[in-house]
């Protein structure tokens, strides 16, 4: 494998392995991606299982709500932190072992008896996503070579096709088995962790001792004004990235109570169009990538969301066969900016690796996890049509992308 060079701030201690070369190490970023389908299959098994614990415990929509709240808080919120801590002292085989705490979490979520240990569990399960995200990130940067892009979507297309699985596992497995169903999801966290090992073995080397090293990016300019530019640009990121998925979460958290409601679908039946948003989300995820990679990281975020804007306007008013594809069509569109977002932060703030992907990634679904408890409450209060009519509006939020600086802007600041 190629070896990695460090990049080493002169203000601090803190080392950065990236690519030697602009080889693009593929075997590493498609072992990854399929650690990421382990690993994002565990945690789309919880939202999969919402119909059967509201039948099993008799748990209501603000109940469900929290149960996402404390997965997405705990997977997410923690992201940030961890990348922060990799990016000072990286350490390769927290990978294998964030997965063993998924592991565990899974066994706990087939044996619970109540919704104080269903709480339980899912921490566990974040606990691990936590760890696994902003590594997995540092990963894929790694591997990369000069397509940023395109390993960063080979490695989130991974995470977006384990959430499709999971129309697919509630149909297979969780409605023939129950919650006892879960159990068999501890055979695939066993199987990450296997592969992660792989990945941590291939990762340490990158950033063991004997590399060259070169001076890290640093804006050219340090004045005011580049410093609030900066700044806004970021929070404007996240905020997207918040609306983003707060929406793909009440789609796939609830829209499949909605439709059970709505078309007098059976919980199997329901299952078609959640796979259908997701299933193309994953495709959108892997498609984004390349398409930034010749067009620009800031014109897919703002297209992403000026083209899904009236499909989701239009969604809760289509009859059920019209769903379908409508569905298909703004997975594939608001998803596609999934990845981009990610390496746009990255070049955003160079020399940050994990701390922008669990910024992105984690502090985004976070923020978007205190929306589910607030949409389990609406739902409870308001109902299912209201409340899925109501979050049709989020992607409109999107639109703020516009006033993110362009790819060519960010690379001023850091040129010269």
């Amino acid at each position: 494998m190629e070896r990695g060079i460090v990049i080493l701030a002169k203000a601090n201690t803190r080392k950065i392995k990236v690519n030697s070369s602009n080889h693009t190490v593929y075997p590493i970023l498609v072992i990854l991606g399929i650690c990421h389908l382990l690993n994002d299959t565990l945690q789309a098994v919880i939202p999969a299982m919402f119909p059967i614990l509201e039948q099993s415990h008799g748990l209501t929509f603000t109940q469900l709500g929290f149960i996402t709240f404390a997965l997405n808080m705990v997977a997410s919120v923690m992201q940030p932190v961890v990348g922060l801590y990799a990016d000072k002292k990286p350490v390769p085989f927290a990978l294998p072992i964030g997965l063993a705490s998924s592991m565990i979490g899974m066994l706990g979520l087939a044996l619970a008896p109540n919704f104080v240990f269903i709480l339980l569990s899912v921490v566990f399960i974040g606990l691990g996503s936590a760890i696994f995200h902003p590594e997995g990130s540092r990963v894929a940067y790694l591997a990369a070579g000069s397509r940023r892009g395109l390993a960063q979507s080979i490695y989130q297309v991974g995470g977006n096709s384990g959430q499709a699985l999971a129309p697919v596992i509630t149909a297979l497995v969780l409605v023939p088995l129950g919650q006892f169903g879960a159990i068999w999801f501890t055979l695939i966290a066993g199987l990450a962790v296997l592969f992660l090992i792989y990945i941590a073995k291939w990762y340490a080397a990158q950033v063991g001792p004997g590399a060259p090293t070169i001076k890290e990016a640093k804006p050219k300019k340090r004045d005011q004004q580049v410093s609030k530019a900066i700044k806004l640009a970021l929070v404007t990121l996240v905020f997207i990235v918040f609306a983003r998925s707060w929406y793909v979460s009440s789609l796939s958290s609830f829209y499949a109570f909605f439709a059970i409601d709505r078309y007098g679908l059976s919980i199997a039946e329901a299952q078609i169009y959640i796979f259908t948003f997701l299933g193309m989300g994953a495709v959108g995820t892997f498609l984004g990538g390349p398409i930034a990679d010749q067009f620009g990281k800031k014109n897919v975020i703002v297209y992403s969301f000026l083209l899904a804007t009236p499909l989701a306007l239009l969604l809760p008013v289509v009859g059920p066969f019209v769903a379908i594809p409508l569905l298909g069509v703004l997975g594939l569109v608001i998803t596609s900016s999934f990845s981009v977002s990610v390496v746009y932060a990255q070049e955003l703030i160079p020399g940050k690796i994990g701390t922008m992907s669990g910024l992105i990634v984690g502090l985004g679904f976070g923020i978007g996890a205190i929306g589910s408890v607030a949409l389990g409450v609406m739902i409870d209060m308001i109902g299912l049509g209201t409340t899925m009519s109501l979050m049709s509006l989020l992607p409109i939020l999107g639109l703020l992308a516009w006033w993110l600086p362009s790819d060519q802007k960010v690379r001023a600041w850091y040129s010269g």
